[in-house]
């Protein structure tokens, strides 16, 4: 049987990649400040990316914790893209309560959007929290030739999109932004 065009892609992409994690939360910026680990902010959900991409094999090349404020948030996105790292993961903000800003301000920033990633990740955490699902705006786009993930803040949220999308997608994506 021949292989489908994304095994393909796959199978030609590295393995191990650079990732840069964002943690949007006002009240852990107040309590830690500029944090340069999510153990130095006792940052659950940014330990549980951190880990996650360490046991495939990946490593962390930036770390930033961010208030919930527009331009910190572009800031920090900017500076994600400008280090080493080739893909970016946000975690926080993405919520609908009025100070959930990430999307609102990363989204306006992406050249293409990956509309099928909110999608599966929505569809996927059906099974976890049932029709609460639909007060995630988690998205994904592509700004400078790196794909960037928001994700929401919980660690089981957390856990689900990097293992079951970003993580086993990562080769596939890192390919297709860099063409």
């Amino acid at each position: 049987m021949q292989e489908s065009i994304p095994e393909i892609h796959k199978k030609d992409a590295r393995k191990a990649y650079s990732f840069a994690i964002i943690t949007i939360s006002t009240s852990r910026y107040e309590k830690y400040g500029d944090a340069v680990s999510p153990d130095g902010a006792e940052d659950l959900s940014g330990k549980a990316i951190k880990d996650l991409l360490e046991a495939e094999g990946n490593t962390v090349s930036f770390y930033r914790l961010v208030p919930d404020e527009k331009n910190a948030i572009h800031d920090a996105v900017f500076a994600a893209l400008g280090s080493s790292a080739d893909i970016v993961v946000t975690s926080g903000g993405t919520g609908l309560a009025p100070k959930d800003l990430t999307i609102e301000s990363v989204a306006p920033l992406f050249e293409k959007e990956i509309p099928g990633f909110g999608e599966l990740f929505r569809y996927k955490s059906l099974e976890e929290i049932g029709t609460s699902v639909i007060l995630t705006r988690a998205s994904a786009g592509v700004i400078k030739g790196k794909a960037v993930f928001c994700l929401p803040g919980s660690p089981n949220a957390v856990k689900l999109a990097l293992s079951k999308i970003i993580i086993p997608e990562a080769g596939h994506i890192v390919r297709h932004v860099r063409e």
